[in-house]
């Protein structure tokens, strides 16, 4: 079996709910040892979050494969000087404690980059660590109202959260990515640099078109439902079976097309009021009236069919249960087995990124404190030592 790409890297983290355990997964599927740093009384607070994977969180099991769990009470002289230990060990800490936590445990970065030289430390915070909002609490949610997502979500009769976290992933993910960039810088140079990722900035990356687009036109993009803000046709119209096709027209061509052959209007090639895509978007509502007379004739297999023939991209609209059963993921192989506490296995997907002759690690989620008394015991303590951390709520 082929060595996967990030084995003989350790990670220590101390990380609860999202960004973090997503940055740390994904260098876990690539090989790394994640030691994922609990509180002795109950573990990460995600696992808490539902009971719904045979009793297990669906956030909990999603983040935190492979990973080995510890629990250590960290603001306890004992349970910092076994952190240490671990972390004279260690090429990657990560931690998203609350703000002004690290600091007052010790585990600052500027503590940390002078007591260990070769560690990169990584910070998931809300809104960074200076600036007004440095002493801020930031969840998700909160993050899509700041960076102005929720008002472009939903459609004329309100505003609706994206229904995954995506200011978590979006921080976990530029975590993930700038830890892999300091691996690089560290072993091609040998200069070691910590990272920094805030949920809001991250989120705010992703919010650069619509905010060109507000900064040069005086407006932002409406909320609009399933059109798209700034293109037209592109949104969900409802067939004669009641169910919704989206579709979308990207250029010219494919502009001629949809009125030649799917609305059978040819004569709105040239039609003035839709001229150009600026034209469309203008006289949207005009549109969607000639589009949705049109749908509404025919099913929406037909219709995908046809949409299909012609070269113009569309979906249906999936339920969740749709996309569990989708045919390019089961044609892909892309589900895999992983264990959870309690002796279940449940489907997960496999990393996105496939590296040629590389087979990812799909390992087990951690029960809290799995593997304590293992790790313990490679730091040379004995069995009697473990007892009494054990007995104190030290671990």
């Amino acid at each position: 079996m082929t060595e996967l790409p990030l084995s003989g890297i350790t990670v220590v983290s101390i990380e609860q709910a999202v960004a973090a355990p997503f940055a740390t997964r994904q260098l876990a599927d690539l090989g790394a040892r994640v030691i994922k740093v609990e509180r002795p009384d109950g573990g990460d607070f995600a696992r808490r979050y539902d009971t719904t994977v045979h009793g297990q969180s669906s956030y909990f099991v999603w983040l935190n494969r492979s990973k080995e769990s510890l629990t250590l009470d960290v603001k306890s002289p004992e349970g910092r000087d076994i952190l240490h230990q671990l972390l004279g060990q260690a090429d990657v800490f990560v931690q998203n404690l609350a703000p002004g936590a690290a600091d007052r445990l010790g585990l600052g970065t500027q503590t940390l980059t002078k007591r260990y030289p070769a560690l990169i430390p990584c910070t998931v915070s809300g809104y960074g660590t200076s600036g007004p909002w440095a002493g801020r609490k930031a969840y998700d949610l909160l993050v899509q109202c700041q960076t102005g997502l929720l008002s472009l979500t939903g459609n004329e009769h309100g505003s609706a959260r994206v229904g995954v976290s995506v200011a978590d992933i979006a921080a976990g993910m530029y975590a993930y990515t700038g830890i892999l960039t300091a691996l690089f810088t560290r072993a091609t140079s040998g200069a070691v640099r910590a990272v920094e990722v805030s949920l809001f900035e991250a989120l705010a990356e992703w919010m650069s078109q619509p905010a060109y687009y507000t900064r040069h036109t005086g407006t932002q993009p409406p909320r609009i439902g399933t059109q798209h803000a700034t293109i037209a046709p592109y949104g969900a119209y409802p067939a004669a079976d009641g169910k919704d096709v989206l579709f979308s027209i990207q250029n010219e061509r494919e502009w001629a097309v949809l009125c030649e052959k799917v609305l059978e209007r040819p004569d709105l090639v040239d039609d003035p009021r839709f001229a150009t895509g600026s034209d469309r978007v203008a006289n949207r509502a005009e549109l969607n009236d000639i589009v949705a007379d049109r749908f509404i004739r025919s099913g929406s297999t037909d219709l995908m069919r046809l949409l299909d023939a012609v070269g113009i991209a569309n979906a249906g609209i999936n339920t969740l249960k749709d996309f569990l059963t989708h045919p390019v993921l089961d044609a892909r192989e892309r589900w895999q087995d992983v264990a959870i506490p309690g002796g279940a296995t449940v489907p997960a997907l496999l990393p996105p990124a496939d590296l040629a002759g590389v087979t990812p690690r799909m390992g087990a989620i951690p029960a809290v404190g799995e593997h304590t008394d293992k790790i313990l015991v490679e730091l040379g303590h004995s069995a009697a030592e473990t007892d009494s951390l054990r007995a104190r709520h030290i671990i």
